[in-house]
């Protein structure tokens, strides 16, 4: 669906009033760790003053207003609250798969092999109990289907790959992994950290098994605050790990010990919360569900776009697959010829512009709030390097 200019315009405007950071910085960090949201800051002002002034008295407050996160992530994957696990972080999501899942030995794992390591060391992590990981190449963050099928066997349990590749921003056919795994037999679970939030997805939709993803991205949230999605056949499957007081279905109730587990996902939750960090990555969700989703996905295309023309005009090569609007993503991975991306990065921190390297190559990854001012910040900055 085609989103009209002035919507997606009226979108930038809107989220960059909602971020500070947009005062000082061109900021094109957002895959690395994000500025947060206003109203995410605003989140962890009032938990502070409570907090001091108020002490626990408040806590059932906090509780509510949490249980609305959950609510918020929801929406957000169109999936149902009782689905829906508030986690730490990505590999805290991912390891409820790895070190839940009933393996056996001779069973495997079918990832990609350029993955981010934390979508990698924990399925490696099974080889003592006799599972092996396989790892399929990639060409240029694009996955061969046929190659990643042809990797699949009737052992294969898992198989776990990245919504939007990290360095290089190739953004994946989800529908697609996730039938390859379904016809061997084998869960499906994404590392949606690089695109939740700012492409849409649906969980009803799009028959992932499992899903997870911190929320200091595109999710504009800060670090320590994640959420993670299980299917009611994946929680049916999985032994739960982490268990704790949370777990039960009498969470309140400490004087009464029987292992009585919730039926929802909110049986991984374990202990205690980063109230903090979930309260202000409540509040960006719904800073972005108010945008709508797919406004904010035109916004990023439309930045991003602009941004490879003109790096091209500088003489960049850039490394992203940019030829369909599918395979794009927020972030673009480049080079500037004979010279050094650290140096570069570092010039351009002293400019005010944020970016990033990754293996080699510089990459910016701009969210919707970026705008032409930034983008003229960034081409200024490489111009002087």
């Amino acid at each position: 669906m085609s989103i009209p200019p002035t919507t997606i315009q009226s979108t930038r405007t809107h989220l960059r009033a909602q971020m500070p950071v947009a005062r000082k910085w061109a900021y094109w960090d957002h895959a690395a760790v994000a500025p947060l949201s206003a109203p995410a800051q605003t989140a962890v002002q009032n938990w502070l003053t409570q907090a001091t002034e108020e002490g626990d008295t408040v806590w059932l407050d906090w509780a509510r207003q949490l249980q609305a996160t959950r609510a918020s992530a929801a929406r957000l994957l169109g999936a149902e609250v009782d689905e829906i696990a508030l986690v730490p972080n990505t590999t805290a999501g991912i390891n409820l798969l790895a070190e839940g899942f009933p393996w056996q030995a001779g069973d495997n794992v079918v990832t990609l092999a350029d993955e981010f390591p934390s979508n990698l060391y924990p399925w490696m992590h099974l080889e003592r109990q006799g599972v092996t990981t396989r790892r399929v190449p990639t060409r240029q963050g694009r996955v061969d289907l046929d190659a990643l099928a042809a990797a699949c066997d009737a052992r294969t349990r898992v198989v776990s790959a990245s919504w939007v590749g990290y360095a290089n921003g190739c953004r994946r056919d989800v529908g697609a992994l996730a039938e390859i795994a379904h016809a061997h037999g084998a869960f499906f679970f994404l590392d949606a950290i690089q695109g939740l939030g700012v492409f849409p997805l649906d969980v009803r939709q799009t028959p992932i098994d499992c899903l997870a993803a911190d929320g200091h991205k595109w999710l504009l949230g800060p670090e320590g605050a994640g959420i993670a999605y299980l299917s009611p056949a994946c929680r049916e499957r999985l032994r739960p790990i982490g268990v704790g007081w949370n777990s039960v279905v009498h969470a309140a109730d400490f004087s009464r010990i029987e292992l009585n587990l919730k039926p929802s996902a909110a049986r991984y939750e374990g202990g205690s919360y980063n109230m903090a960090g979930f309260l202000a990555l409540g509040a960006s969700l719904d800073l972005l569900l108010s945008l709508g989703v797919s406004h904010v996905a035109a916004a990023i295309l439309e930045i991003t776009d602009q941004a490879c023309e003109q790096l091209q005009g500088l003489g960049a090569t850039i490394h992203s697959p940019r030829d369909t609007a599918a395979e794009s993503s927020g972030i673009v991975s480049f080079q500037l010829p004979d010279r050094d991306p650290q140096k570069i990065r570092q010039h351009c921190l002293r400019e005010g512009v944020a970016l990033a390297c990754r293996g080699g190559q510089l990459r910016i990854s701009g969210h919707a709030y970026n705008n032409g001012d930034d983008l003229a910040r960034l081409v200024a900055a490489l111009r002087m390097v």
